[in-house]
Order: structure tokens, then C-alpha cells, then sequence
């Protein structure tokens, strides 16, 4: 009886060394992961299936794109992925530049099988967190779109502390109609602070500097 796959994740097995991708997808497959695996860096990047969640558990040294390129790569996609390097070949300085790049783990594949099942769990977790946060950020930038370009005008001076006859004499607009903006922009970004508006700029990516929004 095979074991119950453990989430909905993938575990995406990335070396150009075939036999051992085989005998590593079929020890992950009995530990409850679903696996796919792919021959070289390239091979992955135009396979990978759009919004996949899960990790890569990759080799270093491969032909053609190696392993810190394709972490590279991931990093400055736009749907990155946790990495974990499995590699014959590793060495402390490149271990260390790929922690700090943000590597899960690095280990050797003579890693015993508990060290490797554990550093996938992490790697998997902070996926499902990592979008997480993705998704809530994309739900506030939403809010953030449906905001007028006056609105947004506003907000900036807003977030940059300013107040209310300040905004009009910077604007040229009436107080009266700052005001009225304001009360909009706070309706459509539903809250009730400036406290509130700017942790959500915040969260959202929004530009809090003390210069105005759209400007250069």
C-alpha cells in the first residue's frame, strides 16, 4: 500500500545524472511526495508547470545552466521556488553563497535520508508561506488599482504626513476637495487610519517616501 501523498505540493528533482534522479524520485515517492523530475536546469525552466507549489531539490554541477544559475533564476521569477541543493560536488564558499541566496539546505548526497526528508518539509512550508503572503499582498494591491489618479495624488501627501490644507496648497485644489478624496480612498482601501493606511501601503508595496506617487 503506498503511502498518502503528504500535500499538494511537488517535490521537483533537478540532475543530469538520470540514475540517481531515479533512485531519488522512487525513495521520495515511498515517502509520501509527489516528484517530478528533470535532466538539467533549462529541461526544468521550460517544463515547469505555471503556479506549481512546492520545492526543487537540485544538483550543483550540471551542464549548461548549474545549479546556483538556475536558484538565480528562480529568485528573480515572478513564481519563485524554495531550493534545496543535493550535490556530489559542494564545497563550504559555494554552500555558504547559496544559504545566503536563500537556499533551504545544502547537503551532500550522502546526506542520511531523515536530514534530506527534513529540509524538504521546511522547504515546503515556507512555500506554502511564502505564497501565502504573495496572494494577500496581490489582494492589496488590488484594492491599491482601484484608486483614481487624484486619489492616488492624495495618498502620497497622506502617507507622507502632510495635512489636509498643506495636500490642497501643494495640489492647487480646494481643501474641501482633499478632503473628499481622502474619504474615498479610505472607503475604497477599507480603513480607518492613517495608522491603518499606511500598514497597508506598507504590506501592499506602495511607496511611503516623502515624495509624491507618480512622481520621478
Amino acid at each position: 500500500m503506498s503511502p498518502a501523498p503528504r500535500s499538494q505540493a511537488t517535490v521537483f528533482v533537478v540532475d543530469d545524472d538520470a540514475s540517481y534522479a531515479r533512485s531519488l524520485e522512487g525513495m521520495l515517492c515511498a515517502s509520501g511526495y509527489e516528484v517530478k523530475c528533470f535532466t538539467s536546469a533549462a529541461d526544468f525552466l521550460a517544463r515547469r508547470p505555471a503556479g506549481a507549489a512546492g520545492c526543487v531539490v537540485m544538483d550543483l554541477q550540471m551542464p549548461g545552466m548549474d545549479g546556483m544559475a538556475l536558484q538565480q533564476a528562480l529568485a528573480q521569477s515572478g513564481d519563485p521556488l524554495p531550493v534545496v541543493f543535493l550535490t556530489g560536488h559542494g564545497d563550504i564558499p559555494t554552500s555558504v553563497t547559496a544559504i545566503r541566496r536563500g537556499a533551504e539546505d545544502f547537503l551532500t548526497k550522502t546526506a542520511p535520508r531523515d536530514q534530506l526528508l527534513g529540509a524538504i518539509e521546511r522547504a515546503l512550508a515556507r512555500d506554502a508561506h511564502e505564497r501565502r503572503a504573495r496572494a494577500h499582498r496581490r489582494g492589496l494591491q488590488a484594492r491599491f488599482s482601484g484608486l483614481t489618479p487624484r486619489d492616488r495624488e492624495v495618498l502620497a501627501h497622506v502617507l507622507r504626513g502632510r495635512l489636509n490644507k498643506q495636500i490642497a496648497a501643494d495640489l492647487g485644489i480646494s481643501e474641501r476637495s482633499v478632503k473628499r478624496h481622502r474619504t474615498s480612498l479610505m472607503a475604497k482601501l477599507r480603513v480607518e487610519s492613517v495608522a491603518e493606511l499606511t500598514r497597508l501601503a506598507v504590506e501592499a508595496g506602495i511607496d511611503t517616501g516623502d515624495h509624491p506617487a507618480g512622481s520621478s
